[in-house]
């Protein structure tokens, strides 16, 4: 953690306020895996901790004003408001200068696949998709992004997607895990207009977000997408984490 850290810079004393709207869904799976509701309560009240954020929560798909108004907005779910007609609502938010962040399945595209994956450079199409469960090696060597600043390998216990819809050549890839012997994006970033946009793969149990380390790699997407600093969620990090959950 002290690694990952020692570059930091300490926020901004005037940084700008920001509007986070955290999207969740149903729960779909068993205890202690995509409790997208769980998420929401707790990352709502971690994220309002923060100096200058205000926090919003959304079931599905965030309401129009939340589009107007937010500065970045946080997908964790399977993704149930996603449509191709949305695809305009992300557009014009992108257009404006919106962050988004989608983590785990909240890249599944259902019916409109390849226009998700237009907006956030890969997506899943449920059928096709492969998955794993199990212990992951996040390779961040090759990525001079800032969000990877200070990692080189790290390991967590979660869930992994592979042949997934989209071009990779066309994201930024911040993070790989070995798949069938293959390197697979895991972490990556990508703009649209003046938009931002973060995505993570793993995320599949609550105790991932927990994990300091997984931690400063979401809160820094986070702050990247929102167009500030990506320290300026640091201590954050550890705040109130369950590494017992």
């Amino acid at each position: 953690m002290e690694a990952v850290l020692k570059d930091s810079k300490p926020p901004a004393t005037d940084a700008r306020k920001l509007f986070i709207v955290l999207a969740d869904g149903p729960k779909d799976h068993g205890p202690g895996e995509h409790d997208y509701p769980l998420w929401q309560r707790r990352w709502a009240k971690l994220l309002g901790a923060a100096e200058g954020v205000a926090v919003g929560t959304a079931e599905g798909w965030p309401t129009a004003t939340q589009f107007e108004k937010a500065d970045v907005i946080v997908f964790y779910s399977n993704n149930p408001g996603w449509t191709a007609e949305r695809g305009k609502e992300l557009d014009g938010y992108l257009e404006r200068g919106g962050g988004l962040v989608y983590i785990h399945w909240a890249v599944e595209g259902h019916d409109a696949v390849e226009a998700l994956a237009e907006r956030i450079g890969l997506a899943s199409e449920a059928k096709k998709t492969r998955f794993r469960h199990g212990p992951l090696e996040l390779d961040l060597t090759g990525s001079k992004h800032p969000i990877a600043r200070g990692f080189g390998k790290v390991k967590f216990v979660d869930e992994s997607y592979w042949g997934m819809a989209g071009d990779p050549d066309k994201i930024d890839v911040i993070a790989t895990g070995v798949e069938e012997g293959k390197a697979y994006p895991l972490m990556w970033t990508c703009e649209r207009g003046k938009g931002r946009i973060f995505v993570s793969i793993p995320g599949h149990y609550t105790w991932t977000f927990d994990d300091p380390l997984f931690r400063v790699l979401l809160l820094r997407g986070i702050a990247w997408s929102a167009g500030e600093p990506v320290d300026r969620f640091n201590e954050l990090a550890t705040l109130g984490a369950r590494m017992g959950d």
